[in-house]
């Protein structure tokens, strides 16, 4: 698997969520980025078990993370709950799951062989470049080959 290539095709996946009315669009990195424009979403660190089976196939979490502005503490929480819930217009999870290719198809256009959102964990603040925002962490598993 091509890290960089995944990493950045988790981003563009995720950029597919509608925002509600009057929030703006929600900006997507495959990177840890040096400044946000919020609410962003990017891929950041990752945990990597080579060789899984003996056909050399590689499992992958991502932890991503998505932070929302604070222009008040209940209507950015709210926001961040649409994002990270399990269904519906603004929901990560479906719109990072919509690259999973159908049955027999690779994932990420061909990049891995599957993937799934599989957990949200650390809902609380965060401060990233001097600025304190409401997020949360998703963590995306991938598998693929290892080569």
């Amino acid at each position: 698997m091509q890290i960089s290539e995944i990493r950045a095709a988790i981003a563009a996946a995720a950029s597919a969520v509608v925002m509600p009315t009057g929030v703006g669009k929600l900006t997507c990195t495959g990177y840890l980025p040096d400044s946000i424009y919020e609410p962003h979403f990017y891929v950041g660190e990752y945990d990597q078990e080579y060789d899984r089976t003996y056909g050399g196939v590689d499992r992958v979490e991502f932890t991503c993370l998505v932070l929302v502005g604070r222009a008040d503490d209940l209507s950015c929480q709210k926001i961040l709950d649409g994002l990270l819930s399990r269904g519906g217009p603004s929901s990560l999870k479906v719109a990072i799951e919509a690259v999973r290719g159908a049955p027999g198809q690779k994932a990420l256009g061909g990049l891995a062989h599957d993937l799934r959102v599989i957990r949200v964990q650390a809902y609380r603040w965060y401060e990233h470049d001097g600025t304190k925002y409401v997020g949360a962490e998703l963590v995306v598993e991938v598998i693929g080959d290892g080569a």
